[in-house]
């Protein structure tokens, strides 16, 4: 399967002259970065979370789901901050891939595949359905 992306929020705080900018992962607590500047601190903040990540694999913990901007944006503790989405392949973190048996309408393997061919990054047939699958997954726990 190609790779599997989740989009996690992150609330960055304004940095100046002075200070960095400061960036936390709503949905995963502790897991904060920083930098000089805004794209440093969205790059350093990728760089995070893929520690983070590798932390939970090795002590077998789940992939935490990545809620959504508009409920974190309710949250008195992220007043006054700016938000963006750390795109992430969360493909190495789900553990190895298993072959299932699925059935499926021909019409609508015939709509997937299409999707498939027009768009090289799913990959496959699978990989769209488990990008499906995690799409509504995350949508469900948010």
């Amino acid at each position: 399967i190609k790779g599997l992306s989740m989009k996690f929020p992150i609330a960055i705080e304004l940095g100046n002259e002075t200070q960095a900018y400061g960036v936390e992962f709503p949905d995963i607590p502790g897991c904060v970065s920083a930098g000089d500047t805004l794209d440093e601190a969205i790059a350093n903040a990728y760089e995070a979370l893929e520690g983070y990540m590798e932390f939970l694999f090795e002590e077998g913990d789940p992939v935490p789901q990545a809620g959504r901007i508009e409920e974190h944006r309710k949250n008195p503790a992220y007043t006054d901050r700016i938000w963006a989405l750390v795109d992430f392949d969360i493909t190495p973190y789900l553990g190895k891939s298993q072959k299932i048996n699925v059935t499926l309408p021909d019409r609508l393997i015939k709509r997937i595949d299409a999707i498939v061919s027009a768009n090289p990054r799913y990959g496959s047939r699978s990989g769209f359905l488990a990008q499906a699958a995690l799409d509504e997954l995350n949508s469900l726990h948010s």
